[in-house]
């Protein structure tokens, strides 16, 4: 437990930080989730529709250090790959 004043006001900005972080994931792991709905239907339009919603939400959530950029680009490279195999 945080004794000192400055350890104690820590403790309360790192439990902000985690609830705003905690969010934000989970926003884009929703916005992940429609993606991969959308690419189980074989519905192509809507699987591009859907990643064109989530890659600024991805690219947020990296530039607010929530998630790392390399994974962000692995990501919507992944699904881009997918979407682009459901016309094929």
């Amino acid at each position: 437990m945080a004794n000192t004043p400055s350890a104690k006001k820590a403790a309360r900005k790192i439990q902000r930080r985690t609830a705003i972080n905690k969010a934000r994931r989970t926003r884009v792991r929703s916005h992940l989730r429609k993606v991969e709905e959308a690419i189980a239907s074989g519905d192509q339009s809507a699987a591009n529709d859907a990643l064109k919603a989530a890659q600024p939400e991805l690219m947020r959530a990296v530039t607010k250090g929530v998630f790392h950029s390399n994974m962000a680009a692995r990501k919507i490279s992944r699904l881009n790959s997918r979407i682009k195999s459901i016309g094929a």
